[in-house]
């Protein structure tokens, strides 16, 4: 698995998502500090409880 730097130069380099790196806080791979550092968004955990709804 990837660790946080790893991940956000994929990120940067567009081979992950947003989605993905939300996958990854979800899995307790990354912080929601560190989502918001990679992704420059606010982590936002009832996103991903409506997007597990929906699935």
């Amino acid at each position: 698995m990837p660790g946080g730097f790893s991940i956000c130069l994929q990120y940067r380099f567009g081979e992950y998502t947003a989605e993905d790196v939300t996958r990854f806080v979800e899995q307790g791979k990354l912080t929601p500090e560190q989502y918001e550092g990679i992704t420059g968004e606010k982590y936002d955990a009832s996103v991903v409880e409506q997007q597990e709804t929906v699935q």
